[in-house]
């Protein structure tokens, strides 16, 4: 069965380490034959959600930004994959916002079901990534129809571009590839 893939890359850096296992992970799904699609959010203007839960009424934000286009793909996608760097232990302040600002799916009839997180860090210590795993999951949890289907982390990339060659590339791939 064909899927809708959106992968969504939250670096503002150009050629980031995220964006690269983003990259792998949308050929890998494309090469299973989905649909796939890629929004980064680098050069997107989306504001801090402002907690007026107008969005539970409207099912949708009453902030006109990209937030909103960004929001309805997720919406319409059967499987989304979160790409970040990571700060601090954390998921980019980008895809936070993003993740607040896409409350109005709480309330919709969402397509998703399987989310994916594909994250980078210059700190390749065992947990690193726990930190981002937990804070995704935090709002996977609000959308009950949906779980955590997979995560990919890439240590010790610290400049644009170190990943390459790096064994999480080949692993985004093998995991887009098995949806």
């Amino acid at each position: 069965m064909t899927k809708k893939v959106f992968v969504i890359s939250s670096s503002l850096r150009n050629h980031s380490n995220s964006e690269s296992l983003a990259d792998a992970f949308l050929e890998g799904a494309a090469a299973a034959g989905h649909q796939v699609e890629k929004v980064s959010l680098k050069d997107k203007n989306i504001a801090f959600c402002k907690g007026c839960l107008a969005c539970r009424e409207k099912l949708k934000c009453v902030i006109t930004d990209d937030a909103i286009a960004i929001a309805e793909k997720m919406k319409v996608a059967d499987v989304i994959a979160f790409a970040t760097p990571i700060y601090y232990y954390e998921m980019s302040g980008q895809l936070k916002t993003l993740l607040d600002r896409a409350n109005p799916l709480y309330s919709s009839g969402y397509d998703f079901r399987e989310i994916y997180l594909l994250s980078a860090a210059e700190d390749d210590e065992d947990g690193v990534d726990e930190g981002v795993i937990h804070g995704l999951g935090g709002w996977i949890a609000c959308h009950e129809k949906c779980h955590l289907a997979g995560t990919v982390f890439a240590g010790g990339v610290t400049d644009a571009g170190d990943i390459k060659g790096h064994a999480a590339l080949e692993k985004a791939y093998e995991m887009g590839k098995s949806i």
